[in-house]
């Protein structure tokens, strides 16, 4: 079992026991959780968790397993840019909101555009940290795909850092995995750069 996964024989809570939980945090933020507003707060927060964290229920590596080989030899970078995303930072459950950009060089095998998007939604939809983030999108494509190499970029912004704490908005990380020819070959690394740094095709 992964260590971002439950350790074995630890009984996921009850649904009741997790609304139980939230009336608790509420009482101690110094509200009651009995008035008309939140009454139906707890069973909300617990099915807006269930979509937060989904990714715990999704095996990354399956969703690459149906590839293709058919490609007329086609031998360059393949990058899908700006896939949005939605994450929480582990350390204090606040939104991390960001884009990834993801590139692999294939050996022999391709894989559908959806599926880089929904493996980076597989490990979003976690509690995370970003750079572990990063790293897992990488990791799990080298892994599966095995392919010349594989680049993932990451621009997101932290609330855990905006509305607490330093409270400072407009601040962006920036975070980097490069495996294969993206991290041994200069001239590799740089046309994927310029590629990110192309007019979107969309215009958007």
């Amino acid at each position: 079992m992964s260590s971002d996964s439950q350790p074995e024989n630890t009984p996921r809570p009850s649904r009741t026991e997790a609304e139980q939980a939230v009336r608790t945090l509420l009482r101690w933020a110094g509200d009651n959780p009995a008035r008309e507003g939140l009454h139906d707060t707890p069973s909300r927060v617990v099915r807006a968790y269930e979509e937060f964290f989904e990714g715990y229920n999704t095996n990354p590596h399956t969703l690459l397993e149906r590839t293709f080989s058919e490609v007329e030899g086609y031998d360059e970078i393949v990058l899908l840019r700006d896939i949005r995303f939605e994450s929480h930072c582990e350390h204090h459950l606040a939104p991390i909101i960001g884009r990834a950009h993801v590139a692999y060089l294939p050996k022999k095998r391709v894989v559908g555009i959806s599926k880089l998007a929904r493996v980076v939604d597989a490990y979003a939809r976690r509690l995370q940290i970003q750079e572990r983030l990063t790293a897992q999108i990488a990791n799990t494509i080298n892994d599966v795909l095995e392919p010349q190499g594989v680049a993932v970029i990451i621009e997101s912004a932290h609330e855990c850092m905006t509305t607490r704490g330093v409270h400072r908005p407009g601040v962006s990380m920036v975070t980097s995995t490069m495996l294969g020819v993206f991290r041994e070959n200069t001239n590799t690394r740089q046309e994927l750069l310029a590629m990110l740094n192309r007019p979107s095709a969309s215009g958007v």
